[in-house]
């Protein structure tokens, strides 16, 4: 019976950990090139990178996968992350001023503080599941 609940904790563990880890290679091409097309930087926190305070302008982040990361203060104004995965991302005081968010799942974000005026939000899907579609 040790053994058995031994052998769950341990492969609950790992698909924890290996189902909300952002790719290294994609985070490294976003700092490098302020781009990464449907690049996968799910939980962006989790041991592979803080993306706090990050100076994303002008990014391009279309359809990525940005579940669970944590932007907080980021300065995203003019950014495209139009179709971006951002269930659960922790925005809070982030800078969207003029963002491309269309068709962007922001259910469940944290979002208090964050600037987003002049935001697209054709389509998108907002922290509380309604669809807006401003700017379309």
């Amino acid at each position: 019976m040790k053994r058995t609940l031994t052998a769950l904790t341990v492969a609950a563990t790992m698909f924890a950990s290996s189902a909300s880890a952002a790719d290294p290679a994609d985070l490294q091409k976003l700092k490098d090139t302020n781009e990464c097309v449907k690049c996968d930087l799910e939980g962006a926190i989790l041991g592979f990178a803080n993306l706090k305070g990050a100076y994303l302008t002008g990014a391009n982040l279309e359809g990525a996968n940005l579940v669970s990361a944590f932007l907080v203060g980021a300065e995203l104004g003019g950014a495209n992350l139009e179709g971006a995965h951002l269930e659960g991302a922790h925005l809070g005081d982030a800078f969207l001023g003029d963002a491309h968010l269309g068709a962007a799942n922001l259910r469940g974000a944290f979002l208090e503080g964050a600037k987003m005026n002049g935001a697209t939000l054709c389509n998108t899907i907002m922290p509380d599941g309604s669809v807006i579609y401003s700017g379309c």
